[in-house]
């Protein structure tokens, strides 16, 4: 945990903010994956963490009632007989005085609580909900039908928490830093130790094992895959052959919960093939660009634009397109490339804060998200700030479906060379992915730099020293 005053602090901001009402931060329970007992890692609610810095422990409800400046964390302390399969615990009222609160009352005395500030006319203000069980208890507590949750979510609330944690501090980027460095360390041992012969699973399971040595865990489940043209093609029993190329996108949380997200594509054999390096530094030359272009003020849409462009131009280049690139990327004709966004907010989530709305976390009432193909996947639009944290990640996707749809439709003709691209349908996909945080007058990358050109992942490859 942080120190109790960093706590106390983001809380007192928020009851600033609201000024009046109850705001109720659900924690997260345990989530079984076959039975009821067999769990899936426990990851704590995001913003219950952000507030109140307990983690590890499911089932907790935390409240602040802004009327009465009341602050209760709601749970249960571990029984004796539950200790027999999970040991010595901290107490409930531990946590709370590290917290910087000094309130905690049973589980079931939530309910009677609430009631009764609902029978006064309080407002309840309270975050849509992502898990299904999650849902059911809201429903329950705050007497409002399943469907209608969403209804009823605060977007004041919403509104907030997104101003709040947008903008990380310190000792926020301190455990940034400490993320992104074990996600570069899981990157760096992919490049130098996956080998032809390999299934991609048996490396993702190396990889799998230097997130928890960091004391997280896995940020998301990791995409390794010689199939880089499906965006999130995870690792399977495919055997690596020498040719391949290899997209590896991974990422792991550190101790306080704070995540990396990292991508690197190298080949499964000792060198790129000439073609591949070609079409490597087009997103490299894409990603550089993007990032020289980050500073506070400019609109994270206009810097996807813009490496959208730079795709173009490479791939006319190459002979895959032609005519204007402005124009090319006006009618959308690189999304048959390029159908991501370039980036997101990173922080104690991975895509951060998303459960909260892309249209509050990415967007602004000025800025509305687009519907069209391409861009409806770029969470993150509006102006940067300082002290932002996100991922700069453009790449080349050569997926047959998407290219066989496209030409049968006669799309994007005016762009496109079908006949060239044609023999692209088994190439796979690129992707170069690294964090970065907004300064005032531009960015800074996050954690080590870790080999990103052709030449430098090769000499990885073929263990040269750097």
């Amino acid at each position: 945990m942080f120190p109790k005053e960093t706590y106390v602090e983001r809380r007192a901001i928020l009851k600033n903010t609201l000024k009046t009402g109850i705001i109720l931060f659900p924690g997260n329970g345990e989530s079984p994956m076959n039975y009821a007992d067999n769990w899936y890692p426990f990851k704590q609610d995001s913003s219950f963490l952000y507030y109140t810095g307990i983690d590890h422990i499911p089932d907790l409800y935390f409240l602040i009632n802004l009327d009465t400046d009341e602050e209760i964390l709601f749970g249960n302390n571990t029984t004796a007989e539950q200790k027999v399969w999970v040991g010595a615990t901290e107490k409930l009222e531990s946590y709370a005085e590290k917290s910087g609160f000094k309130t905690v009352k049973p589980l079931k005395e939530i309910d009677t609580y609430l009631k009764t500030q609902l029978g006064k006319g309080r407002q309840v203000h309270y975050l849509p909900p992502y898990r299904f069980e999650q849902k059911i208890a809201l429903s329950d507590l705050l007497n409002i039908p399943v469907k209608e949750l969403d209804a009823h979510k605060s977007v004041p609330l919403i509104k907030a928490i997104v101003a709040q944690r947008e903008r990380k501090t310190a000792e926020e980027l301190v455990q940034l830093e400490e993320a992104v460095n074990i996600t570069r360390a899981m990157h760096k041992h992919a490049i130098v130790n996956t080998r032809p012969g390999m299934t991609e699973m048996q490396m993702a399971g190396q990889l799998n094992g230097i997130a928890v040595s960091g004391g997280g865990g896995l940020a998301f489940p990791i995409i390794l895959t010689k199939d880089g043209q499906y965006l999130h093609n995870h690792a399977s029993q495919t055997v690596l052959q020498d040719g391949d190329l290899v997209l590896c996108d991974c990422g792991a949380y550190n101790t306080m919960g704070y995540g990396g997200d990292m991508t690197r594509t190298f080949p499964a054999g000792q060198r790129f093939s000439p073609l591949q390096k070609d079409v490597y530094n087009i997103v490299l030359n894409a990603h550089n660009t993007a990032v020289a272009a980050l500073k506070p003020g400019i609109r994270f849409k206009d810097v996807h634009l813009l490496a959208s462009k730079k795709l173009v131009e490479g791939l006319t280049d190459l002979g895959l397109m032609k005519g204007n690139a402005d124009d090319a990327v006006a009618t959308g004709a690189h999304t048959l490339f390029f159908q991501c966004g370039l980036g997101h907010m990173m922080g104690l989530d991975i895509h951060d804060m998303e459960n909260l709305g892309e249209e509050y976390v990415g967007y602004t009432p000025e800025l509305k998200k687009s519907t069209e193909f391409g861009l409806k996947s770029l969470r993150l639009g509006k102006e940067l700030q300082e002290d932002f944290v996100l991922t700069v990640e453009p790449g080349l996707y050569f997926n047959p479906f998407l290219i066989d749809e496209r030409r049968a439709e006669g799309k994007y003709l005016d762009f496109v060379n079908y006949d060239a691209v044609e023999q692209f349908k088994t190439f796979g996909g690129i992707r170069v992915e690294e964090d970065f945080v907004i300064t005032k007058t531009g960015s800074k990358l996050l954690g080590e730099p870790l080999a990103k050109t052709a030449e430098e992942i090769e000499a990885l490859r073929n263990n040269q020293k750097l």
